[in-house]
């Protein structure tokens, strides 16, 4: 298994690193191979340039200023995002790294002649997962209609493999959370990753 996982947080110490470690944990354990990229810590600029907008259907140099992200995105065969969901969607660092890394030729494949729609191009990845925190209810989030979670679990997973197993889950209510409530929290997190990865042998020899 290997695992890219992209986490967005702007501060050390937040709930959402809980979330992310807990992640990171179920992985190791499972052995699998992991790239972690911390978009606040590295820099990541999650804005597309007028330069990029201009040669982005240019598949042989549309990834030139993102080589490294495109690397991890083709890499792995299990793709997991862990952030906080701001305004009922994704926040800006999130958004901005699906838009100059999910490109042409990378994450799918453009229209042709005999193709009036985009094809997927991310066909190794067979798990999606996301983990997140709502300042909302469930019940309002969905009124709204969750526009951060419709992106990730249906729009990119539609350009991963078919019947990619996909996992979720949402720590709703945040701002009147509980030490207990974010405790439940992180056992539904782990809950969540073993559906997700499932058991692996080291894990199984590891009981025996």
């Amino acid at each position: 298994m290997r695992a890219l996982v992209v986490y967005c947080h702007p501060r050390r110490g937040s709930f959402t690193q809980a979330v992310r470690d807990v992640v990171l944990e179920k992985l190791a354990t499972a052995g699998a191979e992991v790239r972690l990229r911390d978009l606040y810590a590295e820099g990541f600029d999650p804005v597309l340039s007028a330069h990029e907008h201009e040669g982005y259907e240019d598949e042989a140099t549309n990834r030139a200023s993102v080589a490294s992200h495109v690397e991890d995105l083709q890499w792995c065969d299990t793709l997991i995002f862990v952030y906080p969901t701001w305004w009922y969607g994704l926040p800006a660092m999130i958004k901005g790294w699906l838009d100059r890394v999910l490109l042409p030729g990378v994450a799918f494949v453009m229209p042709d002649a005999q193709n009036a729609n985009i094809r997927p191009g991310l066909t190794q990845i067979t798990r999606l997962g996301v983990f997140t925190t709502c300042g909302a209810s469930w019940w309002l989030t969905r009124l709204i209609g969750a526009p951060g979670r419709r992106t990730l679990i249906r729009g990119v997973r539609l350009i991963c493999a078919k019947g990619c197993k996909t996992v979720f889950a949402a720590h709703y209510l945040m701002d009147s959370s509980t030490e207990a409530s974010r405790a439940q929290h992180l056992v539904r997190v782990a809950a969540r990753m073993n559906r997700l990865i499932g058991t692996s042998p080291r894990a199984k020899a590891a009981v025996a």
